[in-house]
């Protein structure tokens, strides 16, 4: 700025040192004020329109920080959910003695027992069976389960045998 105003000054000077009618020099410093102002009014205009942009770009950036800081929550959510450490697992589990249905952690596959919190009887975990049930489907809850899967079953080819056997009929 020091350096405006001293290039400023220089101009002034040389009209003072080059004009020698003392009414045209007042005239000339008065037109260059004019010129001046002019110049610094479009200044401040562009100023002012930069500073609206800047705020206008501002409150924008604010309002795409807060959509980024939003998705990052659920994303951190999300990765939590699929890489959390936490090796404990929740099981329910009906006890083959009582039918007592409780839920228990469980926070090793190592873990052979739990303990019916009911009747305290100890029931056995199968982690390595084949079959569907954890309990082998020997309990009393697995064991109608697998009573009324073998009746559908038994019913659905009985209903193929009597099909089968009415086209047979029809065909002789």
């Amino acid at each position: 700025m020091s350096d405006i105003k001293g290039k400023y000054k220089k101009i002034l000077e040389d009209l003072e040192n080059n004009i020698k009618d003392e009414q045209d020099l007042l005239y000339t410093k008065e037109k260059f004020m004019e010129l001046t102002m002019i110049f610094l009014d479009i200044v401040d205009r562009l100023t002012a329109l930069t500073d609206a942009r800047i705020k206008e770009v501002e409150e924008k950036q604010q309002k795409i920080n807060e959509k980024i800081a939003s998705v990052q929550a659920i994303v951190d959510s999300i990765e939590g959910d699929i890489y959390e450490n936490d090796d404990s697992y929740e099981f329910e589990i009906v006890c083959p003695y009582c039918n007592y249905e409780f839920t228990t952690d469980i926070e090793d596959e190592e873990i052979g027992e739990v303990k019916c919190p009911n009747c305290n009887n100890i029931i056995e975990l199968d982690w390595n069976s084949e079959e569907e049930y954890a309990c082998g489907g020997d309990c009393q809850h697995c064991a109608g389960e697998k009573i009324a899967e073998n009746e559908e079953k038994y019913n659905d080819n009985k209903k193929d045998n009597e099909e089968e056997d009415k086209n047979e009929d029809e065909d002789m």
